[in-house]
């Protein structure tokens, strides 16, 4: 718990120094590069009283969690700025959803696959597939920290204030000889309730998806109700994830998605250049963030970690492809940012097929 207080004040406050993930260049979009800018000044605080704002806090413990006392801490240092928040603590994501939207609070913490209900550009940051690693994400956030980018990172009265980094979403599976795809099929396989990109997928090879949210997930694998799931390597330990993979179980070593959650605003009650200011901060301490997210899961034992073979791999990759581009025409996925992250895949590897055809 210490920890995980540590990285969320740390990323919210931009105390870290910048890391170790390679660079690559910045993105071009349209013959020019977006970045975060380097020289941008922080806001200075609003003159007259602080602006009294409330903070819907969603954090599994509620406020006795790990993130609702990482805003308590957040909530001293912002007041520097003139905003006073109210943090109010919820345990159920949905209900703190529907609060900020109904309007009962001003800002709100939210998994981006929850978050593309209020802003689905922002919100397809996490479609299936679109973010192979670490590298890629740094990219595609440093061109959303552009100031180019902030017009798309609004829509109606809501906008992006943050990016916060989660980490890679991998497949746990109670029987390690399900590595490859014909030997998924009529396994049961957890689906997130409210997000139908794995419901589709788990179909197309056959499995039997079984919907879950994220507090009933691991009980479900642990206890054998489902033979698959996909989560980040942080939640094997808190969510004794070693338990559902116990005896003959193991983790894929093929990343299904980069999972990352957003801090949303209602932009009116918010000066424009604080919301600015911290999407670019955060975007130029990924690096540190993502060490801290390394110690967080470097107890994982070697002896889980199961290979996909090859041939496996690249149907994997076409499968989550053609899943992307289905999803783009049924409306559920943004095309703009499907191809902001096919630029960003082909400005790691020109080598990729789909850096000639853009089919996204």
């Amino acid at each position: 718990m210490k920890i995980t207080r540590v990285f969320t004040r740390a990323l919210l406050l931009a105390t870290l120094a910048a890391g170790l993930t390679p660079a690559v260049g910045a993105l071009e979009i349209a013959g020019k590069e977006y970045k975060a800018p380097t020289d941008l000044a922080a806001p200075k605080p609003l003159a007259g009283p602080p602006l009294k704002r409330k903070f819907c806090v969603w954090d599994i413990a509620g406020s006795n969690g790990p993130i609702y006392s990482a805003m308590q801490d957040l909530r001293i240092g912002i007041l520097r700025f003139g905003i006073d928040f109210e943090l109010v603590a919820y345990t159920n994501e949905r209900i703190a959803s529907e609060d900020f939207k109904a309007g009962r609070c001003d800002a709100v913490n939210l998994m981006t696959l929850r978050a593309r209900n209020f802003i689905k550009y922002a919100g397809t940051l996490d479609a299936i597939g679109s973010v192979p690693d670490q590298a890629h994400l740094k990219l595609a956030l440093e061109a959303l920290a552009d100031p180019r980018s902030a017009p798309k990172l609004r829509s109606g009265p809501y906008e992006v204030a943050a990016f916060l980094p989660i980490g890679p979403a991998y497949i746990f599976t109670n029987d390690r000889k399900v590595t490859s795809i014909a030997r998924a099929a009529g396994k049961r396989i957890a689906v997130l309730d409210d997000d139908p990109t794995m419901a589709k997928m788990v179909a197309g090879i056959g499995g039997a998806p079984v919907p879950v949210n994220i507090t009933n997930f691991a009980g479900k694998f642990n206890n054998g109700t489902v033979d698959i799931i996909a989560a980040p390597l942080a939640a094997y330990r808190p969510f004794e994830l070693y338990k559902g993979l116990e005896p003959n179980g193991g983790i894929v070593r093929f990343p299904l998605v980069f999972l990352t959650a957003q801090v949303l605003v209602r932009s009116d009650k918010f000066p424009p250049e604080m919301l600015q200011y911290s999407r670019s901060l955060i975007s130029r301490h990924f690096d540190a963030t993502m060490e801290i997210l390394h110690a967080m899961t470097g107890d994982v034992p070697e002896k889980y970690w199961v290979e996909l073979p090859k041939t496996d791999t690249l149907r994997y990759e076409l499968m989550m492809r053609e899943a992307r581009v289905q999803l783009r025409e049924e409306g559920y996925y943004d095309g703009e940012m499907l191809t902001l992250l096919r630029k960003v895949r082909c400005k790691v590897n020109p080598n990729r097929g789909e850096c000639t055809d853009k089919a996204e």
